[in-house]
């Protein structure tokens, strides 16, 4: 054990004494150290209830024979950092995380890793650090918050109220209406209820095997939420005794079989930055077309929100990832190891069928292609991103005339003002991972269009990206972002743009000579953050198309 290496008696006293300071004992001393990275606190409703979580692991690890060492995470909330500045600095939360817990665990030789979140970047951070510490590891989440009250047809959400200020402004709804919308749209703690980027990498995190099956989905209120913690803390010392590491589950095969299943349960369009960052972590490497081969030959077969009205914890209720899983076994690897300490279709081997009316078998899938999408074409030569499973099928090929607007904030103005109507390509640029700086979601373009009418009507194409819940017509991810001088930065209004998801294309209308003109006439705009994290980021993040990591390995 590590840990051991630096708190041998009597070479190591000091250490020793240290720890003895917090109260810990001999005993404690002498059996392995787990590290409990916990991202609680009392900003982000999916984390809030993290700190009884820990409890939970903590009582596993000590009933199995370990010591639970706790540190703590920074957590930021999508949500509240939504359409406004702070969103600059969500992604790059990412890979602070994926650093902080790398700094704690060498630090300290801890033996092994239990990783505690729920939340957008906080899961895919965890899963990073797991793969480059290649210690034994699990995650444990939070789990989603129940839906809210009826709106629009369908439970309310936290995106609902976006839907709803665009609707009350457009003389849809009443004023009444939208405040009692605050009240109801988010009735308990947990991660969004819809199939967000939260729940689809908790969701593809139990498809990779670093979750006790059928954990993931769990909703945050229910005691199954404690029973799976306290069966996690047993588990990864457990693991640590067979020296199973993170990377004899974290490799090409278990990230391919995580794509499959975000894929079939139309995930958010951020599982193309993830798992790429992820296997860069895990030195395997997943390309864009190896990402969009995956995609396309997976069908899609459990519909939720966005899609369609049931939530997540219907889904849980419908049979979860375990039931998605067993359909979609014969796609699988299913020889690939787990946090078990068993393979896929082991695991699978006593799951019963989902609820059909939420999950479907491979013959009968809700469409035959995945739920995510990779365009190219002359307006993205190295990728853009889409969810045909949010898109309604009439929108799957779209042209329209180019609105440009080279910030979020000058979009959602435009829209709130009317300017935007239908048939127009709405372009969202200078927001990529070096151009925002951050990659920003346009989720709040995306609701004021639904609110507005127009989602069936427009289109959104950014350098930017996409939260999990946005629906309508939208391209995300394009690359090379417009920042580094990528075609987006060459579009101009009135240019024809066509969106086919089918064909897998985005293209642009204008000659190529045209365009070169353009490009030679192109200036990189100032850097809009001069200091601070946020500077250093933009020097260094990679484009979406290869996760926006920051890399940090020195090749031979």
């Amino acid at each position: 054990m590590r840990s051991k290496e630096v708190l041998r008696y009597p070479e190591w006293a000091m250490q020793r004494a240290l720890y003895k300071s917090m109260g810990y004992t001999d005993y404690d001393l002498d059996r392995p150290l787990i590290g409990i990275a916990n991202s609680w606190n009392r900003l982000v409703p999916g984390h809030c209830h993290l700190n009884l979580v820990a409890e939970y692991v903590k009582q596993g690890v000590l009933q199995a024979g370990g010591t639970p060492v706790e540190f703590g995470l920074i957590a930021a909330c999508d949500g509240i950092a939504q359409g406004h500045v702070g969103m600059h600095y969500i992604l790059p939360t990412r890979d602070l995380i994926a650093n902080d817990i790398e700094m704690m665990v060498e630090a300290h030789r801890l033996d092994a890793l239990v990783l505690l979140g729920s939340c957008d970047k906080i899961v895919p951070g965890m899963l990073m650090a797991a793969a480059r510490l290649d210690l034994p590891a699990i995650l444990v989440v939070g789990g989603p918050m129940e839906g809210g009250c009826e709106f629009d047809g369908r439970a309310a959400d936290t995106t609902s109220i976006t839907e709803g200020f665009a609707m009350w402004k457009a003389g849809r709804i009443d004023e009444a209406t939208y405040r009692e919308l605050e009240d109801c749209a988010a009735p308990t703690y947990g991660s969004c209820s819809f199939l967000g980027t939260a729940n689809t990498m908790c969701c593809v995190a139990e498809a990779m095997g670093m979750c006790l099956p059928g954990s993931a989905t769990i909703p945050a209120t229910q005691a199954a939420r404690l029973r799976v913690a306290q069966a996690s803390g047993r588990q990864i010392v457990e693991l640590l005794r067979r020296d199973i590491s993170a990377r004899a589950i974290i490799n090409a095969r278990s990230l391919e079989n995580a794509i499959r299943v975000g894929a079939a349960i139309g995930g958010s369009t951020n599982l193309a930055l993830h798992i790429p960052a992820i296997g860069y972590e895990a030195d395997c490497e997943i390309s864009m077309e190896r990402f969009e081969e995956l995609c396309r030959t997976t069908p899609y077969i459990a519909r939720m929100n966005p899609a369609a009205a049931p939530n997540v914890p219907d889904f849980h209720r419908a049979g979860g990832v375990p039931a998605v899983m067993k359909e979609l076994l014969p796609l699988l690897h299913g020889d690939a190891l787990t946090v078990t300490g068993k393979s896929i279709a082991e695991n699978l081997a006593s799951v019963r069928p989902g609820d059909r009316r939420m999950i479907r078998t491979l013959d009968d899938p809700w469409s035959a292609g995945g739920g995510l999408a990779v365009l190219r074409g002359n307006l993205a030569p190295r990728t853009g991103v889409t969810k045909p499973a949010a898109i309604a099928p009439q929108m799957h090929v779209f042209t329209g005339t180019a609105r440009c607007f080279d910030s979020e904030e000058e979009a959602n103005r435009a829209i709130m003002e009317g300017t935007i109507q239908a048939g127009d390509v709405v372009v969202i640029r200078y927001e990529g991972p070096k151009g925002g700086p951050g990659m920003r979601e346009m989720y709040t373009a995306m609701k004021l269009l639904y609110g507005r009418g127009l989602a069936l009507r427009t289109a959104v194409v950014t350098d930017g990206r996409f939260s999990g819940t946005n629906n309508g017509c939208f391209v995300g991810h394009v690359s090379p972002e417009a920042a580094e001088g990528g075609p987006i930065a060459l579009v101009r209004d009135g240019d024809r743009i066509t969106i086919d998801i089918p064909n897998r294309s985005l293209h642009l209308h204008v000659a190529e000579a045209e365009l070169a003109s353009r490009r030679a006439a192109w200036k990189r705009p100032e850097p809009k953050f001069r200091r601070g994290y946020l500077a250093l980021y933009a020097r260094l993040a990679e484009s979406a198309d290869r996760g926006a990591v920051i890399r940090h390995k020195i090749e031979p």
